[in-house]
């Protein structure tokens, strides 16, 4: 059973649409984000678990960007995962990621921010697998073992995508490539925009709707905020479920 939460929580919800990109941000967003000072990185996800209650976990990135050349060089770094779930779900979901945990990920991002690459991803991949390898002899768990067979079998492409899902959505350029005719309005701080989606995922096993909502800032063009909630539709438009809420979101100032 944890096994298969792992799975879900890899692969997200079965019944959700493609991730959503953010709109095309307007034209008065410019790429610079801030070299002077790191920054926090939070995403929490919360999606509904077997017993009706919502499962909470939240991975904390710390960001450093410098130039390199004419664009920017991010380096990430996945400081700690935290979890209000049971200690066995917890065990199964973070298998994964934990050995990422400390792992400095470096990015390459072009100057206008439209395009982000993972560097040396297979010598990143090659630790995490180590080490993972290493926690499922220790733990003697078939759990583990499965995960870490799990992340052995997934393609180049999807371990990049794994790693760097997160980091792709905090810019706002680099998720502007499809057009989805959201709602983008100033927020009221003349250096921010506000940017909102809503859709219904009519192919799902059950009727979803996802609202979407970006808080983009114009100075940086980095993503301050980004919530994804996916909602069970009753019948005749009804009471609605939550069924998972993703939030990713840059934290006040830690320098």
């Amino acid at each position: 059973m944890m096994f298969a939460a792992a799975l879900l929580w890899l692969a997200g919800p079965a019944s959700a649409p493609p991730p959503v990109v953010v709109p095309a941000p307007a034209a008065s967003v410019v790429f610079a984000p801030p070299l002077d000072r790191p920054m926090r990185y939070r995403v929490t996800t919360r999606r509904l678990g077997r017993d009706g209650g919502l499962l909470g976990f939240s991975l904390l990135y710390d960001l450093q960007w410098q130039r390199a050349g004419r664009g920017y060089r991010l380096v990430a770094t996945l400081r700690r995962i935290d979890s209000d779930a049971p200690p066995r779900a917890v065990r199964a979901l973070t298998a994964v990621l934990q050995p990422l945990v400390g792992e400095a990920m470096t990015y390459l991002v072009a100057p206008d921010g439209g395009r982000i690459d993972l560097i040396d991803a297979e010598r990143l991949w090659d630790r995490a697998m180590a080490r993972t390898a290493a926690l499922a002899a220790a733990a003697d768990q078939p759990e583990a073992k499965q995960l870490a067979a799990l992340v052995a079998a997934l393609s180049p492409d999807e371990r990049a995508a794994l790693a760097s899902a997160d980091i792709r959505a905090l810019l706002a350029p680099a998720n502007a490539a499809s057009r989805i005719g959201g709602t983008v309005s100033p927020d009221g701080d003349s250096t921010r925009e506000t940017a909102a989606k809503v859709e219904a995922a009519t192919a799902a096993a059950q009727p979803l709707t996802v609202e979407s909502l970006w808080t983009i800032d114009r100075t940086t063009g980095l993503v301050l905020r980004e919530q994804r909630q996916s909602w069970i539709v009753g019948d005749g438009g009804g009471a609605r479920t939550l069924v998972e809420e993703r939030i990713r979101a840059i934290e006040p100032d830690v320098s």
